[in-house]
């Protein structure tokens, strides 16, 4: 992990952070704040960061470990926090406080391209967190070479990013997790048949939200509301989705969005509706044991979307609860970091990243005349 000065990632915490001390060490890393409210989602960056920095205590089983001595890395984290960086500088994208994070991404560029590992590789063996769908924005296609952690696809050429050679994650989820979902009988406790809750004002796919209102809104046992990400909407649609027993997840500006991690977090159903969704973790986890998927052409048929609801076998229903108290751990960041969790999962997806990238820098090697030999020419 490079060793960035605090305005690439801690700095943009709170004035504390920025002045404290250099480097950044376990002992005086901030922890996340509790009233970030939805930037929380986009904080994997932080977590990733945290976990490299943590030393262990000799228990835990970790999937990736920091190596002071570069020469014996696998793979060289890049902690520049991008998606916090556009959170934090500027109300919009035409906001001039933008440039302040135009300008981080400038300073980034070039350290990273005076970095004898970077120039070694071209950064296919840098890793570097995007999950904000316009992290990096100004100058993303100068490290489409390198492993970027993204949430989806959605702003991506493909040219650019790929699954072959980037890593889904997870959006960190808002809502408090259902850590005592003991009841004896969780389908009827669950009086909701359908819940959402969130902005119906999106780009892209996520203009499917308005056409979902006029189909939903007034059938008796779904929820379907408009509403923005306060502190206090956040506790609502806790236990909303806490009392229900499908959750709805239509796209947002990108296929994904934090909605379905916390469904998932809330032991409540996700029904997933998309046409080219990724997800993360796919290849270890099978999504269709505790979720179900219809076509946007599907859930905008009337009354189809809830007829199948409706028709659901309760005791599949039942198992697929279950299945979800038994995978949700794999949704959680927090520090230490555990054995499981959305870390490690994320950290065991970028080592499978790594022959691609190991095979791209073989190759590139081909046509380039080494030092010996230029210095005999």
């Amino acid at each position: 992990m490079y060793d960035l000065p605090r305005k690439f990632h801690v700095g943009m915490m709170d004035r504390r952070s920025f002045e404290g001390p250099a480097p950044v060490t376990a002992d005086n890393f901030p922890p996340w704040p509790s009233n970030s409210g939805i930037k929380k989602q986009h904080s994997v960056e932080y977590w990733l960061m945290t976990s490299l920095l943590f030393g262990g205590n000799g228990n835990e089983d970790r999937e990736a470990v920091r190596v002071l001595d570069p020469e014996s890395a696998e793979a060289f984290f890049v902690p520049f926090f991008s998606s916090l960086s556009f959170n934090t500088h500027g109300h919009n994208m035409t906001d001039p406080e933008t440039e302040v994070d135009r300008r981080l991404q400038v300073e980034l560029l070039e350290f990273l391209r005076k970095s004898k590992y970077y120039q070694r590789s071209g950064g296919r063996d840098h890793v570097i967190p995007m999950t904000h769908p316009n992290a990096f924005r100004f100058l993303r296609q100068e490290l489409n070479a390198s492993i970027l952690i993204v949430v989806d696809f959605g702003r991506y050429p493909k040219t650019m990013s790929s699954l072959s050679k980037d890593v889904v994650a997870p959006y960190v989820h808002v809502v408090d997790s259902f850590t005592d979902d003991d009841a004896l009988n969780p389908y009827e406790s669950r009086t909701t048949l359908l819940f959402f809750r969130g902005n119906t004002v999106r780009k892209d796919q996520g203009k499917i939200r308005i056409k979902l209102a006029k189909i939903l809104s007034a059938i008796d046992d779904v929820h379907y509301e408009k509403s923005v990400a306060t502190p206090k909407n956040i506790i609502m649609s806790t236990e909303g989705m806490r009392s229900s027993k499908f959750c709805l997840h239509p796209a947002g500006d990108t296929p994904s969005s934090c909605r379905l991690f916390d469904a998932i977090v809330s032991h409540c159903v996700p029904v997933i509706v998309s046409d080219k969704i990724e997800l993360p973790y796919e290849d270890e986890i099978d999504y269709s044991e505790f979720s179900i998927f219809f076509s946007m052409k599907e859930a905008l048929e009337p009354g189809y979307l809830v007829n199948q609801l409706r028709q659901f076998p309760k005791d599949r229903w039942v198992e697929m609860w279950k299945q979800l108290k038994n995978i949700s751990h794999h949704f959680e960041f927090q520090y230490p970091p555990k054995k499981e969790d959305g870390v490690n999962m994320l950290w065991r997806q970028v080592k499978r990243k790594l022959p691609r990238a190991q095979l791209a820098m073989h190759r590139s090697r081909r046509l380039k005349v080494p030092d010996w030999w230029q210095r005999r020419l």
